[in-house]
């Protein structure tokens, strides 16, 4: 389904609400496993500390991009306090429409800068 009109009213996103949406694309995560996803796809450039990712966790639940999961079996050894959060239809179609988004700035860089790198005929 393309983005909507209203899905991509919040373009741009953040780098950090990018990549907090981007791992949740993987499937379900807890906010560990979400904090270091973010820490590892941005080389440590984003890393959240665990008050700044909570409150961004709520927000995008707020704003319904992403759900808390049904309860789920606990693996042994995992904390029951433990929730997990997944992407919502709405949050996913905004992710498409961001990447979306870069992929075509990066097209027009890559063209402006080919075209840069071109001798000059003469």
């Amino acid at each position: 389904m393309p983005p909507t009109r209203q899905s991509t009213a919040a373009l741009p996103l953040t780098p950090a609400v990018f990549l907090i949406l981007l791992a949740l694309a993987d499937g379900d995560a807890h906010g560990y496993r979400i904090r270091a996803a973010v820490i590892e796809r941005s080389s440590g450039a984003v890393a959240l500390d665990p008050g700044s990712l909570y409150r961004l966790i709520a927000r995008l639940s707020d704003d319904g991009l992403i759900a808390e999961a049904p309860a789920r079996r606990r693996a042994e050894g995992d904390d029951e306090r433990r929730r997990y959060y997944r992407l919502t239809p709405v949050g996913r179609r905004l992710l498409k429409a961001e990447t979306a988004r870069m992929e075509e700035l990066v097209a027009v860089s890559r063209s402006k800068m080919a075209k840069r790198a071109r001798p000059v005929q003469g």
